[in-house]
């Protein structure tokens, strides 16, 4: 409960594209200059995960929720109130991504070390909750924006940080789970880092991210592109968020069931399909189902990520492991969209970019095929949630 009341308004961060014809308009700044936005929000991501491990056992949990509404919360009102791209960038950039960052990976620990069957169903729903948050919130965006203008939409969703924080931080102080069982002073010996294994699974998961976050940074906007109408283009976002929710759920819960490679290589071929079918056949309703179908690529493989770390690494090491493996979620974040933003205001066009992304997938495809089935048979520490 905590994990979802925690993670859901923090995964707007997934609806991002319905601010972006708004925020040019407010603060007269291009495609590419936004792109950049939402790269700073997902390196802040990247940077708050890397340090929530080193936390964990250091402060009570409660008070590590707290202190990511307060980072996300702070971010959002500065966002609000921001005259020029660099104020942007600092409040939803660095503060709002680096308070979801250090929050996911904080949930994720947490719910590891207190569940202990079904991991991959249930790392599925936790990194669901990203996607599920932009699904509820895109129509609300873009309703709140026409209603009352897009400073006005950000300082609300400022308070909704703000409450469903405080909720979280009651909920995880009494849920008698402590994270001291995951502190810095669990490290992994040089069996267990399975370097090898590390570095396919962060590239099958950075390519298919790659083609992902460019479809959920600026879907609005691809829509658009491709003749969709604004109505179209705030729906049509929605339901691939909603897409890549039901996908990130399925991809955990496959991974109890089926093999790692085998679940990996095929998210990447849907992926791939849904990017060549928008080259050979562009429009407005083709875009969608297209890029629906990158989603449902990308949703899959992230699923499948959070539970392949449980898989391979022991449960005390899961953040530890998940916050260097989630490193290639921003690096896409930060290649690929600010690259497809650049092309769209070069070319007025996204034809580029989706090739760029095939390619990824296709080579997702060769890699995801090397990963092992399964980690070796060993004795999983019990652990005893403190009441």
């Amino acid at each position: 409960m905590a994990a979802t009341v925690l993670n859901l308004p923090f995964g707007s961060l997934y609806a991002f594209s319905v601010f972006l014809k708004p925020l040019e308009a407010l603060l007269g700044v291009s495609r590419g200059d936004l792109a950049l936005v939402f790269a700073l929000a997902s390196a802040g991501f990247g940077t708050g995960m890397l340090l929530a491990p080193r936390l964990f056992g250091r402060a009570p949990t409660a008070l590590l929720v707290l202190a990511c509404t307060l980072a996300g919360t702070s971010g959002a009102v500065v966002a609000a109130t921001a005259g020029g791209l660099f104020q942007l960038a600092l409040g939803y950039g660095v503060l709002f991504g680096a308070g979801g960052g250090a929050g996911y990976i904080l949930a994720q620990q947490t719910v590891n070390l207190a569940v202990t069957r079904r991991q991959g169903l249930v790392n599925g729903y936790v990194v669901g909750l990203y996607p599920a948050g932009a699904m509820i919130a895109a129509p609300l965006f873009g309703w709140s924006i026409r209603a009352i203008g897009v400073r006005a939409t950000l300082g609300g969703f400022a308070a909704v940080l703000a409450v469903t924080g405080v909720i979280a931080a009651w909920l995880i102080a009494h849920s008698g789970v402590a994270l001291g069982a995951a502190s810095t002073t669990i490290a992994p010996d040089e069996a267990e880092r399975r370097r090898s294994v590390f570095w396919r699974l962060w590239i099958v998961f950075f390519l298919a991210a790659s083609a992902g976050l460019m479809v959920l940074s600026q879907a609005a906007g691809i829509i658009t592109a491709y003749g969709g109408a604004t109505a179209l283009a705030v729906y049509g976002t929605t339901f691939i968020a909603a897409t890549i929710a039901v996908a990130r759920l399925g991809g955990g819960w496959m991974v109890d069931w089926l093999t790692i490679p085998v679940v990996a290589a095929g998210a990447h071929a849907v992926a791939l399909a849904g990017n060549v079918a928008l080259t050979l056949w562009p429009g407005p309703g083709v875009s969608v189902l297209a890029l629906a179908l990158v989603g449902l690529g990308y949703g899959v493989i992230s699923g499948l990520t959070a539970a392949a770390v449980a898989v391979y690494w022991r449960r005390a090491l899961y953040g530890r492991m998940a916050s260097r493996i989630y490193i290639a979620w921003c690096a896409a974040a930060i290649i690929l969209p600010i690259t497809a933003g650049y092309l769209f205001d070069l070319t007025r066009g996204y034809g580029s970019a989706i090739l760029i992304a095939a390619g990824g997938n296709a080579l997702g495809i060769v890699v995801a095929l090397g990963l092992p089935h399964q980690r070796a048979a060993r004795v999983e520490e019990p652990y005893t949630a403190r009441v």
